[in-house]
């Protein structure tokens, strides 16, 4: 019999030994590996648009409106890879998405490293966002359905993480290194994740959603071990999945869309707090953020998301508010405090929403929707970015902006988001498709 100690999270593999599995972290830092070069590419544009503004060549010199879009163009890239994932996703699968992305992210790195004309990098930023856009689409998918639930909070902080990880990687290098030997290091991360994942299995509920049951048996059994009772978890799998089309009929039912306005609704919100705006700030914004993610992943499995969403709205507020009444007055924009903004945000906007992304999509509709929600996100991020230093505005007017949509951001999370800690993907489905919270207690 189980013991009565023991978490809900248990219930699928009363193994302790499943949560030590050595394979399923070498799975998911394999995966992660995008997210690095995802968080590398990000802000590239940070050292490397100084030394472009003042190169001698006139074919690559960069002045105020080329330097501005080499720095968002990455984000329209974004999202065109968000939305080729809606394809992707569900033809290739998780794990083979995140392999297709390393081709466009090979060349753009190539382009830019080559580059002898403006056009040359324009186009490889493109391409690298085009990349970083299906590894936000597919990674954290990929992560959450490998997961043991008792680890899914923490293994889905990872991917920010390592794109912050990534970010501090690229400043660190930016010191010793000049902008197109930048760019040939960004080839290390991509090439080795691509290594790394010919040896991963594919996620078992797309393999089950295919049809490919021994596959799925097998590759769960992989990421679980041999000496725990992975065929429970393979039954109960098996049992939720059903024909993965999705009809017209169907797009009005409950079950599809509120999982899929919320999560995209959390991306909208995620983006419209403001942080994307500063994240080329500097090196110690980074760190700020990898401190706070590290806290994250520590206090996901334990605390709950929700708590930690709670606590991030309310930061943001009171942190976007302060700023924002500390510019009117001084009028000095390097006066606010801006590492503090993102420690907000990867205490649990940053992580979580991508995480609960994966987590409350249905599966059926799950590669297709997180490939939505990766094209609202960067698409908002753009919009945001190109607007946010608007010389018709006030120094104050953004940062006001950003406090109320942080507060509007408390209210969705209170009204809308449900607490997933501890249960399996199949128990948050069942939650949506009956609306009875017995299946999430």
């Amino acid at each position: 019999a189980m013991e009565p100690s023991l978490p809900t999270s248990f219930l699928l593999c009363p193994s302790l030994r499943s949560l030590h599995n050595k394979r399923l972290y070498l799975a998911v830092f394999a995966a992660v590996l995008g997210n690095f070069s995802f968080g590398f590419a990000l802000v590239y544009p940070s050292p490397v648009i100084p030394a472009l503004e003042a190169h001698p060549s006139p074919a690559l010199r960069l002045n105020q409106n080329t330097a501005s879009w080499f720095g968002s163009v990455f984000m329209l890239g974004a999202a065109a890879g968000g939305l080729s994932t809606m394809l992707l996703n569900d033809r290739l699968g998780r794990k083979l998405s995140i392999m297709f992305s390393a081709l466009p992210s090979s060349v753009g790195y190539a382009l830019m490293a080559s580059a002898q004309g403006i056009g040359m990098l324009l186009l490889g930023r493109v391409l690298t966002g085009y990349a970083g856009g299906v590894t936000s689409a597919s990674i954290p998918v990929y992560i959450s359905e490998i997961s043991h639930p008792g680890v899914r909070g923490t293994l889905g902080a990872c991917p920010q993480m390592m794109a912050v990880l990534g970010s501090l990687f690229l400043y660190a290098l930016g010191l010793v290194l000049d902008w197109r030997w930048l760019a040939v290091a960004g080839e290390v991360p991509v090439l080795t994740m691509s290594i790394l994942l010919c040896f991963m299995p594919n996620s078992p509920r797309f393999l089950l959603s295919q049809g490919k049951e021994d596959e799925a048996l097998e590759s769960l059994c992989w990421l679980r071990g041999k000496d725990t009772d992975f065929t429970r978890e393979y039954e109960q799998i098996k049992d939720s999945v059903r024909n993965r089309r999705v009809s017209c009929a169907e797009i009005k039912d409950p079950f599809l869309y509120k999982p899929i306005l919320i999560a995209g609704g959390m991306r909208f919100l995620q983006q419209l707090s403001g942080v994307t705006c500063i994240l080329y700030d500097a090196a110690l914004v980074g760190l700020v953020r990898l401190f706070s993610v590290a806290i994250a992943a520590v206090l996901m499995d334990k605390a709950g998301r929700k708590i930690l969403l709670f606590v991030s709205g309310m930061s943001h507020v009171l942190i976007a508010q302060g700023s924002s009444a500390l510019l009117s007055r001084l009028q000095i924009f390097n006066s606010l405090p801006l590492p503090l903004l993102p420690a907000g945000y990867a205490m649990g906007w940053g992580p979580i929403t991508w995480l609960l992304m994966s987590e409350i999509l249905p599966l059926k509709a799950r590669g297709v929707a997180s490939g939505l929600c990766v094209v609202v996100s960067w698409l908002t991020a753009f919009a945001l970015t190109e607007s946010f230093l608007l010389p018709l505005l006030t120094p104050y007017v953004p940062f006001l902006f950003f406090a109320i949509i942080c507060a509007g951001n408390i209210l969705f999370t209170g009204c809308c988001v449900p607490e997933t800690k501890g249960r399996s993907l199949e128990q948050i489905e069942a939650f949506f498709r009956t609306g009875r919270r017995s299946f999430m207690r």
